[in-house]
């Protein structure tokens, strides 16, 4: 009968349907991660390398390693693009270790945590703004809210290494009234967090709750050793790239394109296997796994368009 056609195309769907979406969850969980750390094993590559160039310009200069004024740090800095290795971040409390990336948007965030180019480098006066991923993408920010007053940020760059002492946020609103955290919640729009605050610190941020961006997560650690000498703001801190990190994590609208045609591709590919298992039943099977490969890559594509068109991805 017609109407039993129709129930039983219809729990194909719906079933092919929780497949997908229990893969687009273990992807978000655990196919982000993957690509980070592939990401970031090059990225400690190229900052060891640069940690190496650096030492070696001084030495020849007669300059002190790691004294933070020499040329060739100050060049190496002045020369960051989007998508740059910057620095070292060590948090040993909640056992983070990540290459920072210039730039916040969410290409770069993919491969680890990223630095406002509008705020000064980390390691020099002011106040340092660093943004990261607390679910996905191997989700270098995810514990955050565990952070203590006098807990240890250790930064390292090719200035030298810089020591931080997260702050009490004791008194903000979100806090209760004697309770003393490390962390404080502040609204997506709370740009004020990326000004100077007329001292030297860093400031960590992330999308709360972990798994939602209806928030922001806000860590701040006061610098405990000597800065090093400002440098000339690197080409990436243009009005531009500034209106684009204090977006705060947003999705990308012009993700539309690639989920639909990633998506597309998805549907086509499956339903020319499903044509070709019809047509030649006797090899059916044949032609199911030989669409896995194809499926599979697709989909992976279409969830990266999917995740970048979410800030939930945070």
């Amino acid at each position: 009968m017609p109407w039993r056609t129709i129930l039983g195309v219809t729990g194909r769907l719906l079933i092919a349907a929780g497949v997908v979406l229990l893969l687009f969850v273990g992807y978000q969980l655990w196919g982000t991660g993957v690509q980070t750390r592939a990401a970031q094993d090059r990225l400690e590559t190229t900052f060891e390398s640069q940690l190496a160039d650096v030492a070696a310009a001084d030495a020849a200069s007669g300059a002190p390693t790691g004294s933070g004024g020499g040329e060739a740090a100050v060049a190496t800095l002045a020369a960051l693009r989007t998508g740059d290795p910057v620095a070292r971040l060590q948090i040993p409390k909640i056992d983070v270790d990540y290459i920072v990336l210039e730039g916040v948007d969410l290409g770069t965030l993919e491969s680890g945590p990223g630095h406002f180019p509008e705020t000064p480098l980390p390691g020099q006066p002011g106040n340092s703004a660093i943004a990261g991923h607390r679910a996905t993408y191997d989700a270098p920010f995810n514990l955050l809210n565990e952070m203590v007053p006098g807990d240890e940020i250790i930064v390292t760059t090719v200035q030298g290494e810089f020591r931080y002492e997260v702050l009490p946020n004791a008194g903000a609103p979100e806090v209760p009234p004697g309770s003393v955290y490390g962390y404080r919640i502040v609204s997506p729009t709370a740009l004020e967090i990326l000004d100077d605050k007329g001292d030297d610190r860093i400031t960590l941020m992330g999308c709360h709750p972990r798994y939602g961006s209806s928030s922001r997560i806000v860590v701040e650690a006061r610098l405990v050793t000597d800065t090093a000498p400002p440098t000339p703001p690197p080409p990436t801190a243009t009005a531009a790239a500034a209106s684009e990190g204090t977006e705060l994590l947003r999705g990308e609208p012009g993700s539309w394109g690639p989920v639909l045609l990633w998506s597309g591709a998805v549907i086509v590919v499956c339903a020319l296997a499903l044509l070709a298992a019809h047509q030649w039943r006797r090899w059916r099977w044949a032609f199911y796994l030989a669409a896995v490969a194809p499926v599979g890559l697709l989909l992976f594509r279409s969830f990266e368009a999917v995740t970048n068109l979410s800030p939930v991805a945070y």
